[in-house]
């Protein structure tokens, strides 16, 4: 489970709220909020 904020790793990443894919580039990147609901918790897509 990644949280808005958090620095999960490089990956696609699915929104639990709507299912929206962002998608990290970097294992620096902070996870940001959902840009379509503002839901901020999220599951590595597979």
């Amino acid at each position: 489970m990644a949280k808005t904020g958090e620095q999960p790793g490089a990956g696609k990443y699915k929104c639990d709220n709507c299912g929206q894919i962002i998608n990290l580039d970097s294992d620096t990147d902070r996870m940001p909020p959902c840009p379509n609901c503002n839901n901020t918790t999220f599951k590595k897509a597979k």
